[in-house]
């Protein structure tokens, strides 16, 4: 049975995706199709705060981009050199917050400590970081334009400062059509669709409609988390998986359940 995965290819040490593998332990033929870009906003400001560690608390990473959009800071200003000299040992000694394994991944590459990885989603995080000992000084938090104010509410009623930058603005793939309409005249229509984000459900889900026609109604939708699952359940649609966690093995575990595999629960 065919799985669209609807995110971009993020290869692993051995050199494959690794949503695309574990589904293939399952029997599972899984494509993958990229439906969100991302344009980098405010850098030489968020350099800036980066470079003063003394200001902050620690740092919260609720998605890979931002901590790609602290990446290209440390390229773009020539500040790699002051980061592995100094500047990320004085942030190591402050709490790094994150939310997801891949997220976690990232921050690691940067020589950063990640604290709260398995949280799975902001309002875990939130809970994880007011169950901790606060500082006085913020926490800094780089983000997107679609950021949701679950997190920043709740530190706020704990009595937990942040400060919020936004780094990153989410856009549709400009490549979103062509790609489904390609997938769909050689593959047909998907036995399953996985969406990873609430604005990839705004951006794809229309085509992905228009495309099924009729046979939309066959498909089992599956979600990385409750709130790409909600974003689904307000289009009118049933989700038959929300991953228990945002790990390729939950999401893969979770699909394979939904769909009407021999043997399957």
């Amino acid at each position: 049975m065919k799985v669209l995965l609807l995110k971009d290819a993020k290869d692993d040490a051995c050199g494959q995706d690794p949503y695309v593998r574990e589904l293939g332990l399952y029997g599972l033929e899984a494509t993958l199709i990229p439906v969100l870009a991302f344009e980098f906003l405010s850098l030489p400001s968020f350099s800036e705060k980066l470079c003063r560690p003394e200001d902050y608390g620690g740092l919260i990473f609720t998605s890979p981009r931002a901590v790609e959009a602290a990446q290209l800071c440390l390229e773009k200003s020539g500040k790699a050199e002051v980061w592995e000299r100094s500047l990320r040992a004085k942030w190591n000694v402050k709490s790094v917050y994150v939310v997801g394994g891949a997220t976690a991944s990232l921050v690691s590459k940067i020589g950063l400590c990640a604290d709260g990885e398995h949280s799975g989603n902001a309002e875990k995080l939130a809970e994880h970081i007011c169950s901790k000992e606060s500082s006085p000084l913020p926490l800094l938090f780089p983000c997107g334009t679609l950021k949701r104010e679950v997190l920043p509410t709740v530190l706020k009623e704990q009595g937990v400062p942040m400060e919020s930058i936004t780094v990153y603005e989410t856009v549709p793939h400009p490549g979103i059509r062509g790609n489904l309409d390609s997938y769909y005249s050689k593959q047909g229509v998907p036995d399953s669709v996985a969406f990873f984000s609430p604005s990839g459900v705004k951006y794809s889900l229309k085509h992905i409609e228009e495309l099924s026609g009729d046979s939309v109604g066959q498909i089992k939708f599956a979600a990385i988390g409750p709130t790409t699952a909600r974003a689904l359940a307000a289009q009118g649609l049933r989700v038959s998986c929300t991953a228990e966690s945002p790990t390729p093995q939950a999401l893969a575990a979770g699909i394979r359940k939904a769909l009407p595999l021999p043997g399957g629960c």
